[in-house]
């Protein structure tokens, strides 16, 4: 796996993998994430993260992701919608008379079914290419996902620190596999 035209394409057919699992984007990211971390860390050292205490914890491996997974080279990074074109609950959103909640919250518990489609992902890739080193995430480890997403192509980091993506805006869910595999990286968006 040395040779870049071959990485290409093996990224690619990775890309091809998650959305055909239903992940409407996937990019690919370095581990390097210095300018973020510092950000958090002044962040943190202003008491801005108020009573997140889960915040302060593991800096260093929000920091460097291959400190929260030995031997992670890259990291694959997938989006999900909330509201797809094709949802068939969307015309409720039009009833003026209604009352909403979260249409995340509506279904089930988005944690599980993006790990489970992660773990699937992860395992096509396996079979299909090669096998390889990895581990999933959503939200469940001390990952600076928003700063992966945005280095790997997926969005920007609004002034409101919300990711945002020109087509999807902000209403998406992320998820990582992070991998020991060298594949090349994505450019970031640009906003």
């Amino acid at each position: 796996m040395t040779d870049n035209t071959n990485l290409q394409q093996i990224a690619t057919h990775i890309k091809q993998l998650g959305t055909d699992l239903g992940f409407q984007a996937v990019g690919i990211t370095d581990t390097s994430l210095a300018p973020h971390s510092e950000h958090l860390t002044a962040w943190l050292e202003r008491d801005w993260h108020g009573e997140m205490a889960y915040m302060a914890r593991n800096v260093e491996k929000r920091g460097d992701p291959a400190q929260l997974v030995p031997g992670t080279h890259r990291v694959i990074l997938a989006r999900m919608d909330y509201l797809p074109p094709s949802a068939k609950f969307a015309h409720v959103l039009k009833q003026p008379k209604q009352a909403f909640i979260s249409r995340y919250a509506l279904g089930r518990d988005y944690h599980k079914l993006i790990r489970k489609r992660l773990q699937s992902f992860a395992k096509r890739i396996e079979e299909t290419i090669q096998p390889m080193g990895y581990r999933v995430f959503v939200d469940s480890a001390p990952v600076l996902e928003k700063a992966l997403a945005e280095k790997a192509g997926l969005g920007w980091i609004g002034k409101h620190t919300v990711l945002l993506n020109q087509t999807a805006g902000s209403w998406f869910f992320i998820g990582e596999i992070f991998t020991d595999l060298p594949l090349p990286i994505d450019e970031p968006s640009e906003s």
